[in-house]
């Protein structure tokens, strides 16, 4: 490498006005302005660098350029008590490896830490930050100028969940994942002919621990280097978006961990955590929690959620345990926590910094979507923040997972027992704008895979496998299957392996695939599947109340009077014949689809394309279909106009 000059302090990236956000925690473009950005000083390139360290006595930037000397390039303390600290060095171009040496105040302790605005990091195991160039010419105008009407509340969404390590394999080369460039050549492709609307990447903030999937974040600004440079991950975004399909990203404010390279004890002091350990950290997952009542702390995480949707042009962002964020005393007993003034469990300081976050998304992009995996009952989580909400635009339906995976799971014959579990959903559905999750989540630690779940021979297995999924593609909410599942993978997800692609050499296992790429494309295109997901005018039941049969069937309907689906279910194997459902009007019901149907691995039975409706009334209704219902099966039934 070439002589690098010794550092300039008479430059700052800062202005008052910058520092003055910061400083109030409203400043959602900090990235641009601290950590390290290629600029020309005095006809000199090279590198500003700016640091948050408030409570440290030095601060060098160190690196191979200067044999990781501290006392080579020490950044200056600004006089503004603003606790940053900047300098620049002439010559010091992009793809340069660093860390900040910093020496607290405190303790006498000293570490070389990573940037935590660092663009890019060394591919783990190693720690260290590079200086980058972020330039990118984007080929996704029309995708950008016309993405709001695909994301919007009414639009369907259907999302494939994926983990970018685990998704196919290169045993040939040793096993190992295909990167960001392979990936768009394979990706894209894939998920169009699978008729999905978005891709959502497991979190791809770099990460020490590859096990942890991405949730214990040290780089909030770089995709993880293990598959490749930043440019190669907006390629990724670029190519998706090409092709109509969007993307969304696991985000984790809600925690970090503990690597000495990382965030925690970053000056020496309990600066990006909170110092109190019954709020700054997780005894469940053994990492440290964000200070979100520090403005500083506030503004580094806004600006890490909007830096993905400015830089990557990310559509969404699936915000991950929102839960643990909202109360002080989730995942800790009795005396393991403290009260807020008011007494309450609710962790006020997050509650404020969600509402500011959705606040920030939504003002500067009105085209895009918050997600909160929120678990409990936690009123308005998807609810605007003036009516006093969260303002998220949507939150995972968990309770509607997990009922629903606990009545697939029983015997048919045990099933008329748990009709409830069907049926209880309803009664909220509409409280929130809910989407319904098939997630990693339920096919990792013992959990098994989704088709393991299913009871029965396995025939039964893969039927009620197709059942389930008809009934989760015709209940209102937006949907999201982890990958695998599309396909009925066996065994439970492993991320140190590839998905079992050979499995699609059998019959049973492409029927599941060909279900899912018919049900993507049916509900696609089928107003009524998805206009009023979140409407009550969007459903209505014919019959929930034949517990005895294991069978339901409701009626969705899109803005657009007479526009209905009809719905039927199933959930025992038995052929139920002559089976009268109530419909709102006479004429043709054209049979559209039918998870039983021979193409899918089914036994064929079915209503021959179509039933007349009738003038008898039945389920409160002046017309009814005489059906015949196939064995563990859904049925989707439309009115010819």
């Amino acid at each position: 490498m070439d002589q690098i000059e010794s550092i300039k302090h008479d430059i700052s990236l800062l202005t008052e006005g910058d520092i003055y956000l910061f400083r109030q925690g409203t400043h959602a473009r900090l990235y641009d302005k601290l950590g390290a950005h290629q600029i020309v000083h005095k006809n000199q390139q090279g590198t500003f660098f700016a640091v948050w360290a408030p409570n440290a006595q030095s601060v060098s930037v160190i690196g191979d350029f200067n044999n990781w000397s501290a006392d080579a390039h020490p950044l200056k303390m600004r006089s503004d008590d603003s606790g940053v600290w900047e300098g620049f060095i002439p010559g010091l171009l992009s793809g340069t490896v660093y860390k900040y040496h910093i020496v607290s105040r405190y303790h006498g302790y000293r570490v070389d830490k990573g940037d935590p605005f660092a663009f890019f990091w060394e591919t783990p195991p190693k720690t260290a930050s590079k200086t980058w160039d972020m330039d990118y010419e984007w080929n996704d105008a029309d995708w950008m100028n016309n993405r709001k009407a695909v994301n919007d509340l009414d639009a369907p969404l259907s999302i494939y969940e994926m983990h970018s390590g685990s998704w196919r394999r290169l045993v040939e080369e040793d096993n190992r994942p295909l990167n960001y460039r392979e990936l768009a050549k394979w990706l894209p492709e894939y998920v169009r002919e699978m008729n999905f609307t978005h891709v959502e990447f497991l979190p791809v903030t770099e990460h020490p621990f590859y096990g942890s999937w991405g949730y214990q974040t040290t780089g909030y600004f770089s995709p993880t280097a293990r598959y490749g440079t930043p440019q190669d991950f907006m390629y990724l975004v670029d190519c998706l978006h090409q092709q109509g399909i969007g993307v969304i990203l696991d985000w984790v404010p809600s925690h970090f961990p503990d690597d000495a390279h990382g965030l925690h004890y970053f000056d020496g002091t309990y600066l990006f955590e909170h110092a109190d350990p019954k709020r700054g950290y997780h005894p469940e997952w053994q990492s440290y929690i964000f200070n979100y009542g520090r403005h500083e702390v506030r503004a580094f995480l806004i600006s890490s959620a909007l830096f993905w949707l400015d830089k990557y042009h990310i559509d969404g962002l699936r915000v991950d345990a929102v839960a643990s964020m909202l109360y002080l005393d989730y995942g800790r007993r009795e005396g393991e926590w403290t009260p807020n003034q008011h007494g309450g469990n609710e962790d006020l300081d997050a509650v404020s910094f969600l509402r500011s976050l959705n606040e920030a998304v939504y003002r500067d992009y009105p085209g895009v979507q918050t997600i909160a995996e929120e678990s409990t009952a936690w009123p308005a989580v998807s609810r605007p923040t003036y009516v006093g909400g969260l303002g998220f635009g949507m939150k995972w339906n968990m309770g509607w997972m997990h009922d629903t995976l606990t009545y697939f799971s029983k015997d048919p014959v045990y099933r008329k027992h748990h009709h409830n579990q069907l049926t209880f959903s309803l009664w909220y559905a509409f409280n929130e704008n809910f989407l319904l999750p098939f997630s990693h989540d339920e096919v990792v630690h013992g959990k098994g895979s989704m088709i393991g779940k299913m009871p029965g021979d396995d025939w039964q297995k893969f039927a009620n496998l197709r059942a389930l999924y008809g009934y989760m593609y015709g209940h209102p909410g937006k949907k999201l299957l982890f990958m695998g599942n599309e396909f009925a993978q066996w065994s439970e997800w492993n991320h140190d392996r590839s998905l079992e692609w050979e499995l699609l050499q059998h019959a049973p296992h492409r029927g599941i695939q060909d279900w899912l790429k018919d049900l993507n494309h049916f509900y696609r295109n089928e107003a009524a599947l998805y206009e009023q997901d979140f409407a009550s005018e969007g459903f209505e039941w014919v019959d929930c109340n034949d517990w005895e049969e294991s069978t339901i069937s409701f009626i969705r309907s899109a803005k657009r009077s007479g526009d209905v689906i009809l719905v039927v279910c199933n959930f025992t194997p038995i052929t139920r014949m002559n089976y009268r459902v109530g419909v709102p009007r006479g004429g043709w019901w054209r049979e559209v689809l039918n998870s039983d149907a021979t193409q899918y691995g089914g036994s064929g039975h079915g209503n021959l394309g179509g039933v007349e409706a009738a003038p008898v009334s039945v389920h409160g209704r002046s017309h009814s279909l005489m059906l015949s219902l196939p064995p563990l099966a859904t049925l989707f039934f439309k009115a010819e106009e």
